[in-house]
């Protein structure tokens, strides 16, 4: 089987380093928060809670997540009555203990409980070890095997009950008689996809019994016992030591649960060890087969550990003794056995027997309660009459990937190597041992994690023509190095490029020739092969395209004519220059098009854009539309090149189909694109000018195209229509006529004489040149003035000059007579307004020469609307609203209501004449002015209540002057 190795290898740190320097057990002693007056006679532990029993028969329940906490409990009856308590067996999960005295006394405490209950149907019953449930219950023990001194086996089921008339033990049977002596130990667990199967160990000094079958149907609603059909009806695989001491200590003991396996999701596999005075004999608690096979699998396959391998006894005289001292304790932790023998601690290796550990711990002859493993919390005790020491395991796993390679077990030494280096070890030897059983493709795969040699492994493998591997050994190589390792990446990358192409050849090859091909596979499976290299390549080129350099690809692909593969490796690393060119240069425009509409860069649309309007212009343009970013301007030299060679009608013309989407689409298209298209129409070999015309008349003004451009092209084609609407945009309506008439085109040039609205003069101007043409063309002077009629600024006279010498005025006569009615009417009506004129003119001379007789009567207890006081007391106004003011007042109001300019005005009149420089004409030319100004401003900033002076602000108005 192949090793699987992990991606990421992490390196060992400071810390693990420094753990490891650390012995694997170092055995402490416990110091107690509290005293104790009398001897410990018995101990447990499970699940973190530690139970101790006192000679004087009490019980101390502690919690060991917090020891403060410590429950008391004493015996129904005193040790005097019951006896001295002898053992106590607790349960993994802390909730159910029960308790045996010397004389054969049993009692039931409950983790919720502190008041033990006499099991009256076990009285008499000296019980040696207990098998508790495999589903390990809380509310009761639900059915447990009870291993006695005497050497029976009773099934029992305990439920805690409160009132006083009910047992605690709903049955008690037994089930079971050891031929050999007292029952040391039991154990009972489950086997995996059976819910009704059990495993039964059964431990003697003597021998050791493996049962495995099916539950029997009693006791499935606590009813019956479930294990008596088990023991009657399967034969027990048996273990038995013939030389065995029955007075020596027997003991039966199984390792924790592996958490590791729990979390990897793997069965929990669990081993067992059984002291006797031989040493001890352990081994894996298997978990398949579930048949009677599997005991003897189990106890065939155990091993021993005798007692020569611990410290021997030692004589007074300090010899050795030539009968040694059997074994005092044992208890199990994951990899290790650990052992009391001596006063020490020995902690022995069960993969490889090694002693790992040995520590002196006790005085020679001193006597102990016996080893405890807490199967829950994983941790290790040893209890003395008078101490409690526990036995500290760090990293007790440290050397097991040590072991596990010597075994050849490298999956499993992978799995407890830690940090770079143990694992590379651990790579390195299961590479080797691979290759050496000639399994090249599985040694590749790990070899490429491990730090052996790149060349010795890649000439190992060129040496025996494993091609395969070494392709497997480069990927698998590949994947381990850093991304900052360019130079060896890029490196391999290539190799496995020219190994995939040779690959792919070789087997094309085979196929093709149809021959016998190697190790007899049919041709069939050398296709199957082919395609699961290609897709090897593929994934290959996806994941490590990157690594790969273009130009160096090119050249190995190419030279081996693999054309899928080149182009595989192109679209893999988007080269799609490179796929355009290479179908466009085989003249395959189908796939180039494929290719190039799966593009977004412009500039490969921009690139391609010539040839592939020559050769397929409908797929190029229907592309060109679904593209937003191409440039218009850009693809102009492939459309001019394509239209030059063009021979198709207009509606299936590519080009001016691209062009006017552009255009109907942009509203900032460039100009170019605009005379491109003009270009274009004007060129069409068809004399129509239609689509054309309906251009140039859907563009807005100013035109976005450059009309001086257009119209020199439509001249230079006789596009004689468009040339006149070119010249109507811009403005000159004098050509476009003189052009259309030029052609004959009388209609087109009376069209374009009406275009310019606003501007009479040039309209006339217009149609006097259409009346010409048409007047010297018509052969008939009355259809000429017919026609001529559509413009209105045209008379009769405007026409006469164009009349040839010689006409008849019948011709005409019509129109001259409705001219002269004309001007008749009109100068009709110049008279009624010229004595209208007149009446108007004689009334407002009227109305001036009635203002200088308008005068205003002021009261003599009239005041000054602004101080208050008399009126005429000082030079002052009035108005025509009867509003009188002092002229200093009304003038200091009016300067602080004015603007700058004004108010300097009034200031400079007022001290013109205050000084009384200016005299006679001249003052009373400036009081007017002045008087004026003040009035004037004063209406302006009249009283908003005065609702006259309101009225006469849009007026002209007057003042009286008192001097």
């Amino acid at each position: 089987m192949a090793l699987e190795i992990s991606d990421g290898l992490e390196a060992g740190n400071v810390d693990g380093a420094a753990e490891a320097s650390l012995p694997i057990f170092n055995v402490e002693r416990v110091q107690l928060q509290f005293s104790i007056a009398a001897d410990f006679v018995a101990a447990q532990v499970a699940n973190n809670v530690l139970i101790l029993a006192l000679a004087t028969g009490r019980i101390l329940r502690i919690d060991l997540d917090n020891p403060a906490d410590i429950d008391d409990v004493d015996l129904p009856k005193k040790t005097s009555e019951v006896g001295l308590i002898r053992r106590m067996f607790l349960d993994p999960s802390a909730s159910h203990l029960i308790i045996s005295t010397t004389l054969g006394e049993n009692y039931y405490l409950h983790t919720q409980s502190r008041q033990p209950k006499a099991l009256s149907r076990l009285k008499g019953v000296s019980i040696e070890c207990v098998a508790w449930n495999p589903n390990l219950p809380t509310a009761s023990t639900r059915e447990i095997l009870l291993g006695a001194t005497d050497g029976n086996v009773y099934e029992a089921y305990i439920e805690p009950a409160s009132e006083f008339y009910r047992r605690e033990e709903r049955y008690q049977t037994h089930v079971f008689k050891s031929p050999d002596g007292a029952v040391t130990g039991l154990w009972v667990d489950l086997l995996p996809e059976k819910s009704d199967f059990r495993r039964i160990i059964v431990a003697s000094h003597t021998r050791l019994l493996h049962f495995s079958g099916k539950l029997g149907r009693h006791g499935r609603e606590a009813s019956g016992s479930i294990y008596a059909d088990l023991f009657q009806k399967e034969k027990p695989a048996i273990r038995e030591l013939s030389d065995a001491s029955s007075s020596a200590p027997s003991l039966l003991a199984i390792s924790p649960e592996d958490q590791d396996a729990s979390k990897d999701d793997r069965p929990s596999s669990r081993h067992f060890a059984w002291l006797s005075s031989q040493g001890i004999l352990h081994g894996d608690l298997l978990l398949t087969p579930t048949d009677s096979t599997l005991g003897d699998r189990i106890l065939g396959n155990s091993k021993v550990l005798p007692r020569s391998l611990f410290p021997a006894t030692e004589s007074a005289r300090g010899g050795r003794k030539l009968l040694q001292d059997p074994l005092k304790g044992l208890t199990m932790t994951g990899w290790h056995i650990l052992a009391l023998a001596e006063g020490r601690i020995v902690a022995v290796n069960r993969l490889d027997g090694s002693i790992v550990h040995d520590q002196a711990v006790l005085e020679p002859g001193q006597s102990t309660l016996g080893m405890i493993t807490d199967q829950r919390k994983n941790t290790f005790w040893l209890f003395t009459g008078q101490d409690i020491y526990e036995i500290v395991a760090n990293q007790e796993d440290r050397d097991v990937w040590k072991v596990m390679l010597q075994n050849q077990d490298f999956d499993g030494a992978l799995r407890y190597a830690r940090g770079l280096a143990q694992k590379d070890s651990v790579a390195t030897a299961s590479g080797d041992h691979l290759s050496s059983k000639g399994q090249f493709l599985e040694a590749a795969s790990v070899w490429g994690k491990s730090s052996k040699a790149f060349e010795e492994v890649c000439l190992r493998l060129i040496d025996n023509g494993e091609d395969d591997a070494l392709r497997k050994y480069l990927l698998t190589k590949l994947s381990t190095y850093k991304k900052a390792s360019i130079m060896q990446r890029a490196m391999i990358a290539s190799w496995l490029v020219q190994i995939f192409m040779a690959k792919l050849n070789m087997l094309d090859d085979m196929i093709a020739t149809r021959a016998e091909l190697l190790e007899n596979i049919s041709t069939n499976s050398a296709q199957e092969e082919l395609e699961t290299v290609k897709r090897e390549y593929k994934d290959f080129v996806q994941k490590h395209s990157s690594d790969l350099d273009p130009k160096v690809v090119y050249e190995i692909i190419g030279s081996h004519d693999r054309e899928a593969e080149l182009l595989h490796y192109a679209n893999a690393i988007s080269d799609y220059n490179f796929v355009l060119s290479y179908w466009v240069q085989r003249d395959k425009w189908s796939e180039a098009l494929e290719i190039l509409q799966k593009q977004t860069d412009p500039e490969i649309f921009h690139r391609y854009s010539g040839v592939l309007m020559i050769h397929v212009p409908r797929g190029m343009v229907d592309i060109l539309l679904r593209q937003s970013n191409v440039e218009p301007q850009k693809i102009i030299p492939a459309l001019l090149t394509y239209n030059e060679g063009a021979d198709v009608p207009v509606q299936q013309n590519q080009a001016i189909r691209y062009l006017n989407f552009v255009i109907s689409n942009n509203i900032d298209c460039p100009a170019s694109v605009h005379n491109t298209l003009i270009s274009m129409y004007a060129t069409l070999p068809s004399s129509t000018e239609s689509m054309l015309l309906s251009y140039l008349e859907s563009q807005p003004s100013p035109p976005p195209y450059d009309a001086d451009f257009a119209l020199r092209l439509c001249i230079q084609h006789q596009r004689v229509q468009a040339c006149v609407h070119i010249y109507s945009s811009m403005g000159l309506y004098l050509e476009a006529v003189e052009l259309a008439l030029k052609y004959d085109d009388i209609d087109l040039a009376a069209i374009v004489a009406d275009k310019p609205e606003g501007n009479d003069k040039l309209r006339k101007k217009l149609w006097l040149l259409v009346a010409e043409k048409k007047i010297r063309q018509e052969s008939g002077i009355k259809a000429a003035i017919e026609f001529l009629k559509r413009c209105e600024l045209l008379k009769i006279e405007d026409l006469i000059p164009f009349f040839p010498d010689f006409v008849v005025i019948d011709d005409f006569k019509d129109e001259i007579c409705s001219a002269l009615e004309d001007y008749s009417r009109h100068i009709d009506s110049l008279k009624q307004e010229m004595d209208v004129s007149a009446q108007t003119a004689e009334q407002i001379k009227a109305e001036i020469n009635s203002l200088d007789m308008r005068y205003a009567i002021v009261e003599p207890g009239e005041k000054c609307w602004i101080c208050g006081l008399p009126v005429l007391s000082r030079q002052f106004f009035v108005f025509p609203c009867q509003h009188a003011f002092h002229s200093d007042c009304l003038g200091k109001k009016v300067l602080d209501a004015s603007g700058l300019g004004k108010r300097k005005h009034i200031r400079d009149l007022q001290n013109e004449v205050s000084r009384g420089v200016s005299v006679g004409a001249k003052r009373e030319q400036m009081v007017k002015e002045l008087d004026g100004l003040i009035a004037e401003a004063w209406y302006g900033t009249v009283d908003p209540k005065c609702k006259q002076g309101r009225v006469l602000t849009i007026v002209v108005c007057f003042a009286v002057t008192m001097l």
